[in-house]
Order: C-alpha cells, then sequence, then structure tokens
C-alpha cells in the first residue's frame, strides 16, 4: 500500500484539489434534503410564493456549483489517474530496458505487453476512484445517517441494521472476484502471446500454408479468455444483483416504516421527504463502494503483476564498483571459461583463448556448438558460471554494462530494424552523429546507390522489422549503423550466411571495411569468408576442438578440414 501511495507524491496538489472538490460536492448532496424539509416544513404552509421562489434560485445556484465541482472531479481526478498510470508504465518499460537476457528467454512477450496495457490502465482507475471514493462514500454514509438520525433515530436504527448485511455480502464476493480477475489477467496476457506470436510469424504461417492449425490454436485461448471472464463477470453479477435486492428492500423498509411514523404524527411531511432523500444519498455510496470493490481486486490483480516485474532484479547487473571506460584496445582473452543456462544443461565447458587487440579471429563448427553463446558472454547478455573474460586484461564483470557494451558492435544474421525511417535506424547506431559522419557511414556501407534510387532517400519509411526491404538492403543498414557507433570489438554474427552470392560479396566488402583496425570476431558457416582470419577456432559440443589458422588448421586434416571438405563437395 506504501507503494502505490507513493505515486501519488508528484500529482500532490492535483490530487487535494480533486479531493476537496469531491468532499464539496457530497457536503451539496447531504444540505439538498434538508433544504427540502425546511421549503416543505417551514415555507409552503406560509404559502409565500416570494420566499419559495428565492429558495428555488438560491437551489439552482447550488446545483450549478455542483455541477462545476463534478466537472472537476471527474477531469482532474482521471487526469490524476491517468498521470499515476502513465508514471507506472514509465517505470515498468525502464525496469523492462534494465532486465538480462534470460528474463526475455523466460517470459512472453505477450504477457510483458499486457502488463503495459490492460493491467495499468486498471490500476490508473484504482489510482483514481479508491482512496477518494471510499472517503467520500464513507464520509457520505456517516453523515447523512446522522442527519437522518436527527429527524427519527428509531427509522434510522432500522436502515442500519441492513448495512452490515450489505457490507457482509461485499465482502465475500470482493474475494472471490480478486480471484477470478487474477486469472483473468492471466487468460489475457496469454491471449496477447498468442496474437504477437502470430503476426510475428505470419509469413511462415502462410509460407507452410498453416492458417487452419493457427485458428485451431486461437480457438484454444480464446475460449480460455472467454471462460476467465465469464466466470469473473458471473460473480460480478452475483454480488451486483444481491446488493441491487438488498438495497431496494432497505427503501421500502424506510417508506414503509416511514409512512407509518408520518401517520401516527412523529415524522412531519417535510422530514419524510427529507428522509427518503436522504436514504437514496445513504444507499448510493454502497453502491459505490460495490462498484470499488469490483474494481479493486482488478487493480490489486494488476498491481501485483507490475510489482512482481518491478522487483525482479536484473541477474546481469553493474557491481557497486563497477569501472567506467572509456576507450578499450580489443585485448579479449577466455580463461577456463564454462557456462550453463541451467543448472544442468552445460553450454560451454573451459574454453580459453585469446585474441589480440586488432585481431580476426573466426569462430566455426557445426550449429548449436556454442559459438553464438560464447560470443553473448562478452557483451555480459549472459554471465559465465565459471572462468574469467577479460577485456584488456580488465574482467568485464568489474565494468560497468553501459560502457563495455558501448565498445562491443554485434552484426548478425537476423537483421532487426525498429518501424520509422532509413534514417532512424542508421542514426541508431549515434543520435548525435553529424551529416557528414552519417553520409560516410553509408557510403562505407556501400547504401549510398540504394539511399539516391528512393524518392524520400534517408526519410523512406521501411515498416515493421524493415518488412519493405531486401535482406541485404536491411544488412547495409546495420552495417552503416555499426558504423555510426564505431566499436574498437566487433562481433559478425554469420552475417552473410543468408544472401545470395552477388549481395554476400557486396556485403563481405562492406564487412571488411568495417573490421579495419578493429578486434573482430566472425562467426562463419561459409569457410571461405574467413580464410585470412588471423585465427580460426573449431567449436563443436561447447569445447574447442582446434584452432590455428587456415593453413595450419587445413594440415592437421582435422575438424576444420572435414567441415572444408563437406563445403567443397
Amino acid at each position: 500500500m506504501k507503494r502505490f501511495a507513493s505515486y501519488y507524491k508528484p500529482y500532490k496538489g492535483l490530487f487535494i484539489l480533486d479531493f476537496s472538490c469531491a468532499v464539496f460536492v457530497a457536503l451539496l448532496e447531504l444540505a439538498f434534503p434538508v433544504a427540502m424539509n425546511r421549503v416543505i416544513d417551514d415555507l409552503l404552509p406560509t404559502s409565500n410564493w416570494r420566499w419559495i421562489s428565492i429558495a428555488c434560485i438560491i437551489l439552482l445556484f447550488v446545483f450549478i456549483l455542483s455541477t462545476f465541482m463534478n466537472y472537476v472531479v471527474t477531469y482532474f481526478g482521471h487526469r490524476l489517474g491517468v498521470g499515476i498510470e502513465t508514471d507506472l508504465r514509465r517505470d515498468l518499460f525502464a525496469k523492462l530496458q534494465r532486465q538480462s537476457f534470460s528474463f526475455f528467454d523466460n517470459n512472453k512477450t505477450g504477457h510483458l505487453v499486457s502488463g503495459l496495457t490492460n493491467d495499468l490502465m486498471d490500476i490508473g482507475e484504482v489510482a483514481h476512484h479508491g482512496p477518494e471514493d471510499l472517503f467520500i462514500a464513507m464520509m457520505t454514509i456517516v453523515g447523512s445517517f446522522a442527519i437522518m438520525f436527527n429527524i427519527n433515530w428509531q427509522l434510522a436504527l432500522i436502515l442500519a441494521v441492513a448495512i452490515p448485511i450489505i457490507i457482509f455480502v461485499s465482502l465475500i464476493y470482493s474475494k472471490k472476484m480478486s480471484k477470478a480477475f487474477h486469472t483473468m489477467y492471466e487468460k489475457i496476457a496469454g491471449y496477447n502471446a498468442r496474437i504477437e506470436n502470430n503476426i510475428g510469424g505470419i509469413r511462415i504461417v502462410q509460407s507452410f500454408t498453416k492458417e487452419e492449425h493457427e485458428i485451431n490454436l486461437f480457438k484454444g485461448t480464446n475460449a480460455g479468455f472467454r471462460i476467465a471472464k465469464l466466470v469473473a463477470y458471473k460473480i460480478m453479477a452475483w454480488s451486483s444483483s444481491i446488493n441491487f435486492a438488498l438495497m431496494k428492500i432497505i427503501l421500502l423498509l424506510v417508506l414503509g416504516c416511514g409512512s407509518w411514523f408520518v401517520i401516527n404524527d412523529q415524522m412531519t411531511y417535510g422530514e419524510f421527504v427529507a428522509f427518503v432523500m436522504l436514504s437514496n444519498v445513504f444507499i448510493a455510496p454502497i453502491k459505490h463502494i460495490n462498484q470499488i470493490l469490483e474494481l479493486l481486486p482488478k487493480g490489486y490483480a494488476g498491481f501485483r503483476r507490475y510489482l512482481e516485474v518491478l522487483d525482479m532484479e536484473p541477474s546481469i547487473k553493474d557491481k557497486e564498483d563497477a569501472i567506467e571506460i572509456a576507450h578499450v584496445r580489443g585485448d579479449i582473452a577466455f580463461e577456463n571459461v564454462s557456462f550453463d543456462y541451467e543448472e544442468d544443461q552445460s553450454v560451454l565447458e573451459n574454453i580459453s583463448f585469446r585474441v589480440r587487440a586488432g585481431e580476426t579471429l573466426a569462430l566455426v563448427g557445426p550449429s548449436g556448438g556454442g559459438k553464438t553463446t560464447l560470443c553473448s558472454l562478452i557483451p555480459r547478455f549472459y554471465d559465465i558460471t565459471e572462468g574469467k573474460i577479460t577485456i584488456d586484461g580488465m574482467d568485464v564483470r568489474d565494468l560497468t554494462l553501459q560502457s563495455l557494451r558501448g565498445q562491443i558492435g554485434i552484426v548478425q544474421q537476423d537483421i532487426y530494424l525498429f518501424d520509422g525511417t532509413i534514417r532512424d535506424n542508421i542514426m541508431y547506431g549515434d543520435f548525435e552523429a553529424s551529416e557528414e559522419v552519417l553520409w560516410n557511414a553509408i557510403r562505407s556501407a556501400q547504401l549510398e546507390e540504394l539511399i539516391e534510387s528512393l524518392p524520400e532517400g534517408l526519410e523512406t519509411t521501411i515498416g515493421e522489422r524493415g518488412v519493405k526491404l531486401s535482406g541485404g538492403q536491411k544488412q547495409r543498414i546495420s552495417i552503416a549503423r555499426m558504423f555510426l557507433k564505431d566499436p574498437a570489438i566487433l562481433i559478425l554474427d554469420e552475417a552473410t550466411s543468408a544472401l545470395d552470392t552477388k549481395t554476400e560479396r557486396a556485403i563481405q566488402a562492406a564487412l571488411d571495411e568495417l573490421s579495419k583496425d578493429r578486434t573482430t570476431i566472425i562467426i562463419a558457416h561459409r569457410l571461405s569468408t574467413i580464410r585470412n582470419a588471423d585465427k580460426i577456432i573449431v567449436v563443436k559440443d561447447g569445447q574447442i576442438q582446434e584452432e590455428g589458422s587456415h593453413e595450419a588448421l587445413v594440415a592437421g586434416e582435422g575438424d576444420y578440414y572435414q567441415l572444408l571438405q563437406t563445403q567443397m563437395v
């Protein structure tokens, strides 16, 4: 509760304004039945139309003021809720940016998207309606009961007897709704994950003609979501219906008992009318409390899921005394490095090698051997289980993640481009780059001809994940982006393996230019691209099988030689 309340601090002024106006509206709500009592009992018997007219005009101005206050409460109250919701979303998104790769390996995208959208919208509603509505409801209940007790204490006590019953029923159903809505939010997350997974892979779905299979999978997810919602709304319907019936019974009690008191001269007509009106004022907040009790389980379930992510510490983070580095030469050493994704799932075992600054190292071997994982350990996307990795003699775990990763550039086979323009995607390498530096990067990546052929040039939109571009064009953009970043260490993860021969040659030329004067690690499938590497390491089953120059490994006729022979057939 304290953590939730902390989000109100930046909006203290807005909260006070909203809360004050809500209290004022509630007081006017209580004042109107009292005014009606006075008009009926004091003014009507005098038949003085002038005073009655004045009273009506005063009440009209009160209504106008109340209307304005209601606007303030509705608009600024929701503005408060939206502000808190925005801050919650900001904190959650920032937390996601700091999570390590293992977090995203173990969490579905749809679940995370759901947390940033649906959950936080309900939390925002609770932020607005929760404390304010609960306080106003209690104030109105106590205030209206006090006035009714003053008018006729016997009738007020009859009314009060029903309240514990309503509260008891509400609490029972609130607990049930909390559980039901928690289940519903889990189903929403699964539903979002299914849609995100399908749309992201729609080209695969259609190319394999698996539309019906996907539809059937979605039917199951959709049906589960539907059932979870129906269960939640069924509980809500029972709660609402029972409370509705109880409230109508209360009104009937007031009408019946109140009429008896009037007939027996224990109440005036004005008091009776005022009491009936006050009983409505008394019951309305109870309805409101029920609505809040329906809303709270949603908000509570959402906030609980929110805190689960927010409180999850990244598995990889800076040490307290981590070193900030401005530049490195690029001397890399692995010393008896082992790595496991899971405790019983060994991926790399006792890996040791060194790459001197400016050298090119090629990693080759069968798929699944651990080459990409090995490279992921250098920028600390994952942390090693045993051993040590150093850059210029410094353990990578002693460096700040920001400065470490700033020295490393990665060009992958599967290029990720953001939905935006070509300029946006290239500038991702360095947002501060000048136009001259940008165009130098474009020329170095052999991208100039493409950009000049496009009507909108650099401002051409490329679609989601660069869907409007060919594989070679996307690869050139990623290389231009890397030229802008200008890292000391370069990792090329099968950067040309998915391209045709002609495009591969052009991309390879750009990569050769990019690799100049940098420590470069190449994960290669086509061995023809790494013949000139200073050192080649064959990685198989998570271990180094052999290492050396191209000539030495060919002469040794080991694993590298066998791979080379296979590609020459």
